[in-house]
């Protein structure tokens, strides 16, 4: 599809070496398991903190985890969409989050995003699954997107004015919002454009979300300059507190290779000031990062030079090379939210391109004349004017309906329209962005049925809502008495949960997936309540009810032995499937319950054989502390170093 004489817009697919995403986990995400793990501490502004507090959520229910994948990856084709004029290169994969994989900046021969060929999937999302590598887009909540790895709706847009567009849109289920995507490439432009469109239909304010996050080659003279002298830090060990990025713990952090540990810089960038990042290497080349001026935050993170910071980047990219992130986002920093109006539609304009500095002045010693040299070359590069001057025409172009359709996303935004139009809610205007019927999938359907008054049987996938749960209440049957329950769950009412799971138990006929599913779900109800020995056996009782559910198998070890009873988690152990995703998991967790059983040498044993976990957790030092534990005086193996800090 041509856009011009020297600027294109391509479908087609690229060559990947990566793991299936395997099935999704069927066990609703209901505990309170998403906390704040930061405190914030010395001058940190109250207005920071108020928003750190506001809309922390204890779950990312309803949304299903995505940890069936394993480290076994393969060649495979995936959908790509490349937009190129004389200056860039720009491949964006749909169907995994709409990530921007690839930003080749021609006249340098540079890739100005850390990418590579075989991207693997781990366990950093807020569902698990994630990829490091190119630029994301997040929302909901603080961490990696809910979509990281979702296809989203994807379509090629030609507007009246000549503007040829890869949008991708989804309707977001954490937050009850629908986000939009638009890129375009204008020809010989220097700069990929981004307008982003988030629209909050509901009756209510909505704490919102954003960060757009950028992977960037990190080499031993990368530097990344923004115009602040401070910045709010963390280093995933002390609090948050305001720091000086150029003289930190001893050393100057806008040096990649100078951080020691991994580590967060959200610069503190005055008002007056235009918000940029930029990143550059030996020949002043690399990524630069431009918005319209509501895209308030800008951060740096750095995994560091310790060994758990090394052995995180190659096993999340092997053999790709060390990678750090620069980012922008609409608060200030990654621990806030801010409040989205009823109603209300928030847009911006992004611009990305190789910020080309002089090297002489950008690595100087003189961090004013950095800045100033910087931004007069961003300037130059993309005019802030000239970009804030986009954004009128973005949100006019965002209601232009598709041209194509090129992939569906989720069919969660159907079923919302249904809900809202049934309700008499307000719904969006789906002219640029329409959610259609061929989304639809069996996680789906049950909930459409429910709305058009049919018998509900159950249903593979969630939803949460005071109208769903009324809905819900009116049927009388087990099945619906168990999803009723999973929402009061989720929203953290354990009585009502626990009433209606044992009314789930006390029913006759129950399917053997339900009961197993209303026995889990006590069993986590009586744990956050304190009533440890009544919750795990529930959560045995889940097990034997369905021994055919791994993910059942699994939790219930791992709770096992955090509640004190190895024995209990040895004992299901035994009957743990010797192949597939969770093996890894489960034969670490059989060495932690021996270890606490008192068998340290069997469980060193287990250890010196080798443990691989593929879902293992950002910041998860478990396996590295086990072994100290059973293997005292011996070198933590390096393939067993995943400490952040």
């Amino acid at each position: 599809m041509a856009q011009a004489s020297t600027s294109t817009l391509t479908v087609t697919t690229i060559a990947l070496t990566m793991a299936d995403l395997g099935p999704l986990n069927p066990l609703p995400v209901v505990a309170a398991e998403l906390d704040q793990p930061y405190t914030v501490g010395e001058g940190v502004p109250e207005e920071l903190q108020a928003s750190a507090r506001y809309g922390v959520v204890p779950n990312v229910y309803p949304y299903l985890m995505q940890d069936g994948y394993s480290r076994d990856a393969a060649p495979k084709e995936v959908p790509a969409v490349v937009l190129e004029n004389s200056k860039l290169k720009v491949t964006v994969l749909p169907s995994l989050g709409g990530r921007v994989w690839e930003l080749f900046h021609k006249v340098t021969g540079k890739q100005l995003l850390h990418t590579h060929n075989a991207p693997q999937l781990a366990n950093i999302a807020l569902r698990k699954a994630w990829f490091a590598g190119g630029l994301e887009w997040n929302i909901g909540t603080r961490g990696h997107s809910p979509t990281s790895c979702d296809p989203l709706h994807s379509a090629i847009v030609h507007t009246p004015g000549g503007k040829h567009i890869l949008r991708m849109w989804e309707y977001e289920r954490l937050r009850e919002v629908v986000f939009q995507v638009d890129l375009w490439l204008p020809e010989d432009s220097e700069v990929l454009f981004a307008a982003i469109r988030l629209r909050n239909p509901n009756r209510h304010d909505v704490p919102m979300y954003w960060w757009s996050n950028a992977a960037i080659p990190e080499t031993a003279g990368t530097r990344v300059i923004a115009p602040a002298h401070e910045a709010f830090g963390s280093d995933y060990a002390t609090d948050i507190t305001r720091v000086r990025p150029t003289d930190h713990e001893g050393y100057d952090g806008t040096w990649l290779v100078n951080n020691p540990h991994a580590a967060d810089y959200f610069f503190d960038i005055h008002p007056s000031e235009r918000r940029w990042v930029v990143a550059a290497d030996d020949d002043g080349d690399g990524l630069a990062m431009l918005s319209t001026s509501r895209l308030r935050g800008k951060k740096l993170f750095v995994w560091g030079q310790g060994q758990g910071g090394k052995r995180w980047q190659e096993w999340l990219s092997p053999g790709a090379g060390p990678y750090a992130e620069i980012q922008a986002g609409l608060a200030q920093t990654q621990f806030e939210h801010l409040s989205m109006p009823a109603g209300a539609q928030w847009a911006w304009v992004e611009a990305y391109g190789n910020g080309q500095l002089d090297p002489g002045t950008s690595h100087g010693s003189d961090w004013d004349a950095a800045i100033a040299h910087a931004g007069a070359h961003l300037e130059e590069l993309m005019p802030h004017q000239e970009l804030e001057d986009m954004l009128p025409q973005a949100v006019i172009d965002a209601d232009v309906p598709p041209s194509k359709m090129l992939l569906p996303g989720s069919g969660w935004g159907v079923v919302e329209r249904a809900r809202r139009l049934k309700a008499g809610l307000p719904w969006i205007d789906e002219s640029g962005t329409p959610f259609v019927n061929e989304s639809i999938t069996a996680e789906q359907e049950p909930w459409l049925g429910l709305l058009k008054g049919k018998t509900f049987d159950g249903a593979p996938g969630f939803v949460a809502g005071l109208d769903w749960e009324e809905l819900l209440a009116a049927q009388d049957n087990p099945e619906a008495t168990f999803h009723l329950a999973t929402m009061k769950h989720a929203r953290q009412d354990l009585g009502g949960a626990k009433e209606d799971y044992l009314k789930v138990l006390e029913a006759k006929g129950v399917r053997r997936r339900t009961k197993a599913l209303a026995h889990r779900g006590l069993g986590l109800a009586l744990l956050a309540a304190g009533e440890d020995e009544e919750g795990l056996a529930e959560l045995r009782n889940g097990v034997e009810a369905d021994s055919t559910a791994t993910a059942l198998l699994l939790e219930a070890v791992t709770l096992g032995i955090r509640h004190g009873d190895p024995v209990m988690a040895l004992d299901l152990a035994e009957s743990a499937p010797s192949q597939g995703a969770a093996v890894g998991r489960l034969r670490f967790l059989r060495a932690l319950a021996l270890a606490r059983d008192g068998h340290g040498a069997e469980a060193a044993a287990i250890l010196r054989e080798g443990v691989e976990i593929p879902d293992l957790r950002e910041g998860e030092d478990a396996i590295a502390a086990l072994w100290e534990e059973v293997c005292p005086g011996e070198p933590v193996p390096a393939a067993y170093q995943f400490g952040m800090h």
